[in-house]
C-alpha cells in the first residue's frame, strides 16, 4: 500500500506542485572570498571507494587551487592517519606553493579532526568546512 501511494503522488501534477518541504529552509548564500595570488586559497576533498592499487592505496586526495584551478592528486590510504595526511600536505603542496591562507573542505573525519585543525592553525592558514550533505 505505502508503495502505491508514494507511486500516485510521484504521478500526480497537483501533489507535485504543492508538495510541503518537511526540512528547514536553506540559509543565506555566502560568497567565497576571491583569491589575489595563485595557491593562496584551495579545496581540497577525498575520491573514495576505489580499487586497491600495488602501493594499497584506495583513494584520491584532491588539493585544487581556487585562482588557477590547477590541481594535486595524491594517491592514498584510507586508513591513513591525520598525521599521515599532514606529512603529505607539507611534502606535495607546502613545499611546491607556500602555505595557502585559506582552505575550503568538506566535513571528512580528516579534516575535522583537532590535530588537522590546531595543524593549520599553527601554520596561519584559516580552515572553512562547506556545506554537509551538500551535492
Amino acid at each position: 500500500m505505502k508503495k502505491g501511494i508514494a507511486e500516485f503522488v510521484a504521478k500526480c501534477p497537483n501533489c507535485q506542485q504543492v508538495k510541503v518541504e518537511h526540512q528547514m529552509p536553506g540559509g543565506l548564500a555566502q560568497r567565497i572570498e576571491l583569491p589575489k595570488w595563485k595557491w593562496e586559497m584551495i579545496n581540497m576533498d577525498f575520491i573514495t571507494g576505489l580499487p586497491r592499487c600495488r602501493r594499497q592505496h584506495d583513494s584520491i586526495w584532491v588539493i585544487v587551487d581556487r585562482m588557477t584551478k590547477s590541481a594535486h592528486f595524491l594517491s592514498v590510504k584510507t586508513t591513513n592517519s591525520t598525521e599521515d595526511y599532514a606529512k603529505l600536505y607539507i611534502q606535495e603542496v607546502v613545499r611546491l606553493h607556500g602555505v595557502p591562507v585559506s582552505i575550503i573542505s568538506d566535513r571528512g573525519a580528516q579534516f575535522t579532526a583537532q590535530f588537522w585543525k590546531s595543524f593549520q592553525k599553527g601554520l596561519g592558514s584559516n580552515v572553512n568546512l562547506s556545506t554537509g550533505f551538500h551535492p
